[in-house]
């Protein structure tokens, strides 16, 4: 290792006494007893206490915190409650001088807002509560990832620049492209269909845009997406796989963080979207068949049905143009919605794959099949059935590590007031 250090913090260890050691890391705290100083060593993997004596205590003391620093020493045994050792301190360097006042204190003896962290964000991740969330999110993707493979998804990258809408909505971030007019891509959802012809099933998890002046705790400008898409199977299938996905992840992370949701249970219910809308009618809610759910009503029904569950059998005038309505009941489609109580985690279904359907279904919802040329033809080509979903990971960590809002999620959030850092 560099810089001297030989040793990262939880390397070291008791069964160590009297080894010499060297370890990196930032002061978190110092104390002075006289000719003695204790200073708080943090690194990435935990705490350590050193202990200077006679003039090293005086320059140890001064240092000031969240300075980075390297603690050259002997492993002694140690009092101090909650420690295997402490190093007996020959050499404390500075590597980095911290300024006297920080914008916060990522110890948390004075609280900051979210808004302060996110402004300081690399002063912030020292917090340990902080850093677990993201070596949590790094832990659900890892999960996210090896259970795909074992399922036999191949990984694929689509274009994040695109000349036209990806579902035919507004609400896209446009940017000048050589003399013309570019998008950020909302979704991955053109290309993974046509991915599906030659590599069955594909998955992507990419960041996606969209432009939507919302300010709540569970929407961002710039968001994670887990998507699927897979030939030959149906609305039933994709939901097994999903269900598979998400049990797993929870489990893997259970524990990690305290507040999390821990390991679900399975299967998840299903409620079809007849029932939500009797469920809310018994409940006062003046609502009819083929009227979308609002937040009021899925927060009723998140209260009868507080865990995961499926939300299926939408209609198919509320669902994309991509979406398959149902042989024996047109007006009813083969989609569903995973929620987790009130919160909206994904979103997915049987995709029609005969083009002149499609054609049909893009006129319906007003749409000009001729924006769709290169698409449309590509189901020419034999384009297989098949379905898909798409789910936002960053609810998905935020719900794992038991957070309100999915900004504590994500490290440099973009919304309608946030652009920097």
């Amino acid at each position: 290792m560099g810089y001297g250090r030989t040793h990262t913090v939880s390397a070291v260890g008791a069964g160590m006494i009297g080894e010499r050691v060297g370890i990196a890391g930032w002061v978190e705290d110092s104390r002075a007893m006289g000719k003695v100083a204790f200073l708080t060593v943090r690194d990435h993997t935990g705490v350590a206490q050193a202990v200077a004596r006679g003039d090293l205590a005086g320059e140890a003391s001064a240092i000031p915190r969240q300075s980075a620093v390297r603690v050259t020493g002997v492993v002694q045994e140690t009092r101090a409650r909650g420690l295997d050792y402490e190093i007996a301190a020959e050499e404390v360097a500075v590597l980095a001088r911290a300024a006297q006042m920080l914008p916060i204190d990522p110890i948390g003896r004075l609280e900051s807002g979210i808004d302060a962290r996110l402004n300081a964000r690399a002063l912030d991740l020292r917090s340990a509560k902080t850093a677990s969330i993201f070596r949590l999110r790094a832990a659900v993707l890892s999960s996210l990832r090896s259970s795909l493979a074992r399922l036999g998804f191949t990984e694929i990258t689509t274009p994040k620049i695109i000349g036209s809408a990806s579902e035919g909505g507004a609400n896209l971030f446009s940017l000048e492209y050589f003399g013309r007019t570019a998008y950020l891509a909302q979704s991955p959802q053109l290309y993974k269909e046509q991915m599906t012809m030659g590599m069955g099933s594909v998955y992507e998890i990419a960041n996606f845009y969209r432009a939507e002046k919302s300010h709540t705790g569970r929407h961002l400008s710039e968001f994670t997406s887990v998507d699927i898409e897979a030939a030959f199977m149906d609305d039933e299938d994709v939901m097994g796989v999903l269900e598979d996905l998400v049990a797993t992840a929870c489990a893997d992370v259970s524990g990690s963080v305290e507040g999390g949701i821990g390991a679900p249970s399975r299967p998840f219910e299903r409620v079809t979207y007849a029932q939500a809308v009797d469920e809310l009618r018994a409940a006062g809610h003046d609502i009819s068949h083929g009227d979308d759910l609002l937040d009021s009503h899925l927060r009723v029904i998140g209260e009868a049905h507080p865990g995961f569950y499926f939300l299926t059998g939408w209609p198919t005038a509320l669902k994309p143009f991509y979406i398959m309505p149902r042989g024996d009941d047109p007006a009813t489609s083969h989609s569903f919605d995973l929620q987790h109580g009130h919160l909206e985690l994904s979103s997915g279904g049987t995709r029609l794959h005969d083009p002149d359907v499609l054609r049909e279904r893009l006129r319906e919802q007003g749409l000009d099949p001729a924006g769709f040329g290169p698409h449309l033809e590509s189901f020419s080509w034999g384009m297989p059935p098949h379905s898909g979903w798409g789910m936002g990971l960053d609810r998905l960590v935020a719900l794992a590590a038991g957070l309100d809002n999915v900004r504590e999620a994500v490290l440099y959030p973009r919304d309608p007031d946030r652009l920097s850092p």
